[in-house]
């Protein structure tokens, strides 16, 4: 993957982590909401309100609004910087951390000004803190958890230093002794530092499986539809380069004989009708027996077995996907799907070039050499010898097992080739 790839990916990766953001964003939104609902009811049944006043309990409902709505303003404003394709510079993300894990400080010291400061200390208050650290996890940034966790860890044990010695409960009991709030500060640096690690390895999974997409996607693009998904399967195993290479590879060529007579009546509803009959019968018998069909010809297509993946028994493979390819356009005719149709397979095998050309914008994976061309002129001489399968004696040898039914033709001249190749008749 080259430069602007990889700086398509972040970008993408950072608009997905913003995403994210915007998650979590509603989730404290909602969690604010909710708590804004139910603290007034806890307040009025526990009857807090006789021993901490009203107007404490207006400012954390007031406290509460804030953040609610600080979530979902700051949501809209990313929303909008992803449709304008901005992300959101890294310093404010830290800003924001720094204010939504500053709440809980806040209902602290509102707390404190009514009442000892032992208790908002030890309330519910206090157990925001670790709510925030799990869900910064949502940010995907090990640095963001990191830092949620140490604004927590270092606002608390500054509360706690402050409040802690003019307190008149904590004289005498374990709150008074800094161990006692430093390991809760301690605890919640260590808190961070793990959803750090749980972000990370969340957002490298996310990495894994994008890359993954993109190589599966870059191979498509390659191929076009030319593949079955087995063989993508097995080109993802080999990596996401597709290099130029020699291989030995068995060509196929199909033509159906006489075309423009079957067609030239036919509505282009019809046409494409019995394009599809024929072809589609075609993709599932090549795909069955690990061939490509590298392209469409109009009245026929080229597909090649041995390449880009190799089965060991290319030269067989194709050789059934000709006899099968035969059957399969007589069985068409004889339902009465396409009319009587009759078609030419000619074979060859041999080294060919393999891979991409092209250039980064687009590219198509091609196969190209002496043996694609003879593959060619082999099939056109299916009219002169009244036969609809003929292929060359490269492929009867590579095939093994007998001589697959095939009657020898002899050595015969073949277009651009200077000296006669051994052409056998099989069907």
């Amino acid at each position: 993957m080259g430069a602007s790839g990889n700086q398509s990916f972040e970008e993408r990766l950072a608009r997905e982590i913003l995403q994210s953001e915007r998650a979590r964003m509603l989730i404290l939104a909602g969690l604010s909401a909710s708590l804004v609902v139910v603290f007034p009811l806890l307040v009025l049944v526990q009857n807090y309100v006789r021993i901490f006043g009203t107007s404490w309990a207006l400012q954390v409902v007031a406290v509460l609004v804030l953040l609610a709505t600080y979530e979902l303003v700051i949501r809209q404003v990313i929303g909008r910087r992803l449709e304008k394709g901005k992300t959101l510079p890294r310093r404010l993300r830290f800003l924001n951390a720094f204010v939504e894990t500053s709440v809980p400080s806040i209902l602290i010291v509102i707390g404190s000004r009514q009442v000892d400061a032992v208790y908002p200390l030890q309330s519910a208050a206090a157990y925001l803190y670790p709510v925030f650290i799990v869900l910064s996890t949502l940010r995907l940034d090990f640095r963001l958890s990191v830092f949620t966790g140490c604004v927590a860890a270092a606002e608390y044990v500054a509360l706690s230093a402050v409040f802690i010695p003019g307190s008149a409960v904590a004289v005498g009991t374990l709150f008074a002794l800094p161990p006692f709030y430093l390991a809760k500060g301690v605890t919640f640096v260590l808190a961070g530092f793990a959803a750090g690690f749980v972000a990370d390895q969340i957002k490298r999974r996310v990495m894994s499986v994008v890359r993954a997409l993109e190589d599966r996607q870059r191979i498509v693009n390659a191929f076009g539809q030319q593949v079955s998904p087995a063989i993508v399967e097995e080109l993802l195993k080999q990596g996401p380069t597709i290099p130029s290479k020699r291989t030995f590879v068995c060509v196929l060529f199909m033509d159906i004989r006489d075309f423009t007579r079957l067609v030239e009546k036919k509505t282009p509803d019809e046409f494409v009708a019995y394009q599809n009959a024929v072809f589609g019968a075609a993709i599932e018998i090549v795909d069955r027996n690990h061939g490509v069909i590298n392209q469409f010809l109009g009245d026929g297509f080229m597909a090649t077995f041995g390449a880009p993946v190799a089965t060991g028994r290319d030269c067989q493979n194709a050789l059934i996907t000709a006899r099968e390819l035969l059957a399969a356009v007589k069985a068409l005719s004889d339902s009465g799907r396409i009319p009587a149709t009759s078609i030419g397979i000619g074979l060859h095998a041999g080294e060919a070039v393999s891979g991409n050309i092209g250039s980064q914008a687009r590219q198509q994976y091609s196969i190209s050499g002496n043996v694609v061309i003879l593959a060619s002129r082999i099939e056109q001489l299916n009219k002169d010898y009244g036969s609809q399968l003929l292929v060359s004696a490269e492929v009867l040898r590579k095939a093994g097992e007998g001589d697959h039914g095939a009657k020898s033709l002899g050595m015969i001249q073949v277009k651009g080739r200077d000296e006669p190749i051994e052409i056998y008749r099989v069907a």
